[in-house]
């Protein structure tokens, strides 16, 4: 080979090496600029998974949307919904605030009362109390400390305040349902009350509390949260936790009730 075509060989050998050397920069640019996008995504949905939970658990109460019957409050603190002149059947609901299954009962069939309720099919009694009982661990007072403020709420604003605490219902075993967020949530959903804050972070209900407690499980028999009655008769789980169970109740009990 003459030294010409020595040289030309050479001069494209090195051209290939550069042009090799220039794909594989192009491609750890590429790289870096898809990792760098995964990474930013990834932190993006980190950071909205942290606002949604944080918004979950100290966020914006809402006011209750939709029909409900008239709502008023008996000497006991129990919370009466019904329209004017309905009082069977009556379906009576003991609540733990802190207990999720509660909290399932309001998700499958909680508008399914309020329904029926405003149809003037049934008299609906809430009857918050709380099951642990006086502790002082922080944690198994959540209870406590939500049935004391759900007792500081106007009537009117029931609905609203019971859906707010099921909403941000802490986790079994966290400490929540601080008096801070307890006041805030009544003030998102219009309570103007100026002895609202007192009444929360004074635990000023917490007798009436421990009386409604002592009814349901002494009196009534309440050994698990949520236990219904309707008529005074214990429904099971089957009608319960369904729409269609609990309609059905409801209009057995009416249809016996005009025997």
């Amino acid at each position: 080979m003459s030294k010409a075509a020595r040289e030309r060989s050479a001069r494209e050998r090195l051209a290939a090496e550069r042009r090799r050397q220039a794909a594989r920069a192009k491609q750890r640019r590429l790289l870096s600029i898809v990792l760098g996008s995964v990474v930013a995504v990834a932190v993006i949905v980190v950071a909205t998974v942290l606002v949604i939970d944080h918004k979950n658990k100290s966020g914006r109460a809402e006011v209750h949307q939709g029909a409900l019957a008239p709502l008023s409050r008996q000497a006991d603190g129990s919370i009466v919904m019904a329209k004017a002149g309905v009082t069977k059947p009556e379906l009576e609901l003991f609540e733990d605030f802190q207990c999720p299954n509660c909290k399932q009962f309001e998700k499958n069939t909680g508008s399914t009362v309020e329904q029926l309720a405003a149809q003037g099919k049934v008299k609906v009694v809430y009857r918050p109390f709380h099951l642990f009982g006086n502790s002082p661990d922080p944690v198994k007072t959540n209870s406590l400390r939500s049935a004391e403020a759900a007792l500081c709420v106007p009537a009117d604003k029931w609905i609203s305040y019971h859906d707010a605490l099921f909403r941000f219902q802490p986790a079994e075993g966290e400490k929540g349902f601080s008096p801070k967020d307890l006041v805030k949530w009544g003030k998102d959903i219009g309570i103007s009350d100026p002895n609202f804050d007192k009444c929360v972070t004074d635990e000023q209900k917490k007798s009436q509390v421990d009386a409604m407690t002592n009814y349901a499980l002494q009196t009534r028999g309440v050994d698990s949260t949520p236990t219904v009655f309707l008529d005074g008769r214990k429904l099971d789980s089957s009608m319960v936790f369904t729409p269609d169970g609990l309609k059905a109740a409801v209009d057995a009990a009416a249809g016996a009730a005009q025997k």
